[in-house]
């Protein structure tokens, strides 16, 4: 069994690789090769916490794992990250834990390729500037993964606390010199000429007027994840013309975004156009016009985490990552 610490699995895979993973792993999804059941959440209330239990196993892949994830709102009072998670990738053949690895960073990678993904799949082809709401470790895999499947020249990060917009920029500004990094004002500044958008927030209130979208605009929702979190607003769902979403009952359950609409009659659930392993599995057509606006709503997916994990133990063999232990012994 290997021990894979966060900078083993910073070096074990690249975004553009993850983001074609991502893609396979919805495909399987999509098809009825997946066993994906809904998340176990148990909150601590006393902690504005919660913890996720998430396991998937992907057949056609032969991908196992689970993630055990917690998300503590008051950790950065505290200094810490606001998600700890940890992924256990077991052998599905034997039934052996292959490896056990942080899952902190493993899920934003997972989470940012899954935008990269619906990004390639929806985005105008020329895209060339994006707009990152949110400023935390989730936003800079959104932007990583973004400019990895476009030709992004220019990015407008808006945050509320414009010190963490900077902080953002000084880290991400060496890895991607070929591209402007400027902090926005508002969301208004950020999103208008905006080609692609990405929300990585924990908002509860909607972080940008779909007003402001331009024709030919893609937008990718990440940061809620429950019935009262709402960081897309009716405007956008209004106005776009495909609805994506990472998995039908999962979004339905889980997806304030689109919860609070349709009870609100907001939107249909027939305005839902499809899972975005359905487009990769090319069952559904993508982009067809140059001037609709699209969205894609993920609220997280175990089989992101199974099959991202597999990859990453395999690089970790090749490459000698990691420390290596028995634990019968």
């Amino acid at each position: 069994m290997k021990l894979l610490i966060r900078s083993d699995v910073q070096r074990a895979l690249s975004m553009r690789e993850a983001v074609e993973i991502i893609k396979l792993a919805f495909a399987e999804l999509s098809t009825g090769q997946a066993d994906s059941p809904l998340r176990t959440a148990i909150a601590q209330p006393n902690h504005d916490g919660v913890t996720l239990f998430m396991p998937a196993y992907l057949s056609q892949s032969d991908a196992l794992a689970v993630k055990i994830a917690s998300i503590h709102n008051r950790n950065p009072e505290r200094g810490l990250p606001r998600i700890h998670a940890l992924v256990v990738a077991i052998d599905p053949a034997t039934g052996q834990t292959l490896a056990a690895m942080e899952g902190g960073y493993l899920t934003a990678l997972r989470t940012g390729a899954a935008s990269g993904a619906a990004t390639d799949l929806l985005a105008r082809a020329d895209a060339e500037t994006a707009a990152i709401i949110g400023a935390g470790r989730q936003a800079q895999t959104q932007l990583l993964a973004v400019a990895a499947v476009r030709p992004i020249k220019r990015v407008w990060i808006y945050s509320r606390r414009r010190e963490s917009a900077e902080a953002m920029i000084a880290e991400l500004q060496p890895q991607l010199v070929a591209i402007e990094l400027l902090v926005a004002d508002t969301s208004t500044q950020a999103v208008r000429d905006a080609d692609v958008i990405c929300a990585a927030t924990n908002s509860r209130t909607p972080v940008f007027n779909g007003e402001d979208l331009k024709p030919g605009a893609h937008v990718n929702g990440t940061g809620s994840y429950t019935h009262e979190m709402q960081e897309v607003d009716f405007t956008t769902l209004r106005r776009a013309s495909k609805i994506v979403v990472d998995e039908r009952k999962a979004a339905l359950a889980e997806a304030g975004d689109l919860i609070i609409a349709l009870n609100r009659g907001e939107i249909r659930h027939e305005d839902l156009y499809a899972e975005l392993g359905e487009i990769a599995a090319g069952l559904k057509p993508g982009r067809q016009r140059d001037d609709e606006i699209t969205f894609f709503k993920s609220v997280g997916n175990a089989v992101q985490d199974a099959a991202v994990a597999q990859a990453i133990y395999r690089k970790a063999v090749e490459e000698n990552l990691g420390v290596e232990f028995d634990l019968l012994n």
